[in-house]
């Protein structure tokens, strides 16, 4: 099984990334502009990316300024049963995120491709969170 893995330093109390990482306008700001998210335990949450791209996530764990780890129901074959987890710790007013998306089946194309695009979701977390302005899919220039 494959494992993409990130870390990303944000100058923001934890509790404003948490809440970037489990809201309808944190993530709507961070990743895309179309979501329904309700950041209950065991919801499902979906991501619309255009032309019929919809992703959904089971929220299967939620620890406060803590920990996210979310579970793909629904979307590209590659992405079905992975999970999305991330780690939350604070140093002297800065959070450190940690973002896996683990058990991939295989390397691939496509798995190449979304370690790039986690990796600039981070920093649209890290721009969100220090500037007030994300870059969600609808704004990104691929």
């Amino acid at each position: 099984m494959e494992k993409i893995e990130h870390i990303n330093y944000i100058k923001a109390p934890i509790e404003d990334v948490y809440k970037a990482l489990t809201t309808q306008a944190g993530l709507g700001a961070v990743w895309t502009e179309e979501l329904a998210v309700k950041p209950e335990l065991g919801c499902v949450n979906e991501f619309s990316f255009g032309d019929d791209d919809l992703t959904k996530m089971k929220i299967v764990e939620l620890s406060q300024n803590k920990r996210i780890l979310w579970e793909c129901t629904d979307s590209d074959p590659e992405w079905i049963g992975t999970k999305i987890s991330f780690d939350l710790t604070e140093k002297n007013g800065t959070t450190a995120v940690v973002l896996k998306h683990f058990d991939w089946r295989e390397l691939t194309e496509f798995y190449q491709w979304c370690n790039y695009n986690w990796a600039m979701f981070l920093l649209s977390l890290k721009s969100y969170c220090e500037d007030n302005e994300g870059t969600p899919y609808q704004k990104r220039k691929f």
